[in-house]
């Protein structure tokens, strides 16, 4: 256990539901939460909680019917969406439980494709892209198409590539889930790795209690309220 830096990104009463006014469901109900730099935070909860939904909002993929939302004191809410696009390229990565590699790009140039819609001076995004290889273990796969590569061996490389532009915040939707318990442990110790020596801030959604027991902090969303 360890207690993170400076408060990253801060979410202030969240509200979301879905469905007409009049029969809608409410999935988000005045979620509070303060993320900091270098720390990394479970959510908790059943199937159907609003996890995801809540990560979304983190990431800006969806948008609040009401609350705040603050990255650096810079309020996100109030952005249009090119800002967003760009805040998402440079600020978050994203990786989820498929690792929606690119079929016809290598392990490479997978990795560097963040960079490249960034418009990143490609030899140094090159080199940055087979730096993050080499650190989870596959410099060596750097060539190979994705459906060369194992499930384990392809989440490594989504990690990879939601690393190679150098983000403060690390978003992960299960990323263990579609693992075995070996390489499951081999993500998830690549993830508090990169999160320890980059002061990466990492929001990861799970139902693998025993991970998440190892993180700095368990949050229970339940009913439409974070606790923890």
């Amino acid at each position: 256990m360890r207690t993170g830096g400076d408060v990253l990104l801060r979410a202030c009463g969240l509200h979301k539901f879905y469905g007409p006014a009049d029969n809608s469901i409410s999935v988000l109900k005045g979620v509070d939460l303060e993320v900091r730099r270098g720390e990394m935070s479970a959510v908790i909860g059943a199937s159907g909680s609003g996890k995801t939904t809540l990560l979304h909002i983190l990431g800006t993929l969806d948008m609040p019917e009401s609350g705040e939302l603050f990255f650096q004191e810079r309020d996100l809410l109030k952005a249009d969406e090119s800002e967003l696009c760009h805040h998402r390229n440079e600020q978050i990565g994203f990786i989820f439980q498929f690792h929606h590699l690119l079929p016809e790009f290598t392990a490479l140039e997978n990795v560097m494709m963040p960079g490249l819609i960034g418009g990143k001076e490609q030899e140094q995004l090159r080199g940055d892209a087979l730096g993050l290889l080499e650190r989870v273990g596959l410099a060596h796969r750097a060539e190979h198409r994705s459906g060369e590569l194992s499930g384990g061996e392809q989440q490594r490389v989504a990690l990879a590539r939601a690393l190679v532009m150098q983000p403060s915040l690390l978003l992960a939707d299960e990323p263990t889930g579609n693992l075995d318990s070996k390489n499951g442990k081999m993500v998830f110790d690549l993830l508090r790795e990169m999160s320890r020596s980059l002061s990466l801030a990492v929001v990861m959604v799970t139902h693998n209690m025993e991970l998440a027991a190892e993180m700095d902090r368990q949050l229970t969303l339940c009913d439409g309220v974070l606790t923890g």
